[in-house]
């Protein structure tokens, strides 16, 4: 989290027998909501030394959505009879669209259709297939890679099914392949349109929500996979995510005397998904660093001397003593603290 430095108050400490004497000056750094400060006011309250772990975090705006759209484009040819609706959801087995009333059905997998399939063909992409055919429940070969004879006559069975000539091949641009089920974001021609290759008919994201937020490069360190963030929703509520993709953009520069801009696009991802939200503008707070097990006081302890660096006032029975420290992660108020006899429980001064 960047800080901004103010020059605090100065006040003078005199410490007679042992003959020191401390300035306490300006320099401390400001936290959100709890300005560091030194004071000349007479120290009126205590606070404990803590053992615990510092978070600091950075909160950077976003959206809540679908994520980004990708278009899907027909291998096919022929007059656009059918498009589902808008924000619909198909899943494994079903019409993507119809060209000629013929559909065009998603199945799921990694691999994307390259080629007609046919018997005598085996491979990674014939054994997808089959995977798909067994999960809808189409029987009588084996999921092997290999497309047997067997395995042409489930596909007719499939294919009366759906109305499609029973050929027991499949051609290419009869099936889509993706991850899992999606999302129809948009219809990018209307029924009755002529298709040729290559014509984007949807675009389509997943089913499931995420944030999603834009990082300049500078905060490419809050940008990594599998960490965990707080996501603030319109109402106020906050959800847990966890960044689940990091990519970057280049924005070419209109003005060839400037430089290009490249951001960073955070995805995030929910374990639950926010209810009763479509899309929405929303916080994301981001770990910037993490301190475990340490030594912590309030940020308003501390005292800037005037040879440099920073002390806290003792109080014990015996009365109270300045002693110096070493400051580490600054967050929520409190600060990371080492020195000598410091330890959980030491009481501290803080200014009034």
């Amino acid at each position: 989290m960047s800080r901004k430095w103010t020059t605090a108050a100065v006040a003078v400490v005199l410490v007679t027998g042992g003959a020191a004497a401390f300035l306490l000056a300006g320099g401390l750094p400001e936290t959100e909501g709890n300005g560091a400060r030194a004071s000349s006011a007479a120290t009126t309250t205590t606070a404990d030394v803590t053992r615990q772990t510092l978070i600091d975090k950075e909160r950077h705006d976003g959206s809540l959505g679908y994520g980004d759209a990708v278009g899907l484009a027909t291998r096919l040819s022929g007059t656009v009879t059918w498009l589902p609706a808008e924000s619909a959801t198909i899943k494994r087995g079903k019409p993507l669209y119809r060209l000629d009333n013929d559909p065009v059905v998603l199945l799921y997998g990694t691999l994307p259709a390259y080629r007609a399939l046919s018997p005598g063909l085996d491979g990674p992409d014939v054994k997808q297939f089959e995977r798909n055919l067994w999960a809808l429940g189409y029987r009588g070969f084996t999921v092997d890679g290999d497309y047997t004879s067997s395995t042409a006559a489930a596909v007719e069975d499939w294919q009366e099914d759906l109305g499609l000539d029973e050929t027991g091949t499949v051609e290419l641009g009869r099936i889509v392949y993706a991850t899992g089920a999606i999302r129809v974001a948009d219809r990018s021609v209307e029924v009755g349109a002529t298709a040729q290759p290559g014509t984007e008919l949807l675009t389509t994201t997943g089913t499931g929500r995420v944030a999603t937020v834009e990082l300049e490069m500078s905060d490419q360190r809050l940008a990594k996979k599998g960490t965990k963030v707080d996501v603030t929703l319109p109402d106020g509520k906050a959800v847990t995510g966890h960044i689940i993709d990091v990519g970057t953009t280049i924005e070419t520069a209109d003005n060839p005397t400037e430089e290009d801009r490249t951001t960073i696009n955070v995805t995030i991802g929910f374990d639950q998904a926010p209810q009763g939200l479509e899309e929405a503008s929303v916080g994301v707070q981001f770990v910037a660093s993490q301190r475990e097990n340490v030594l912590t006081v309030p940020v308003n302890a501390l005292l800037a001397l005037a040879e440099g660096g920073y002390g806290l006032q003792i109080v014990d029975g015996a009365g109270s003593r300045i002693v110096a420290v070493e400051t580490g992660l600054f967050a929520d108020g409190r600060v990371e603290i080492t020195g000598d006899g410091l330890t959980e429980g030491t009481k501290v001064g803080v200014p009034a």
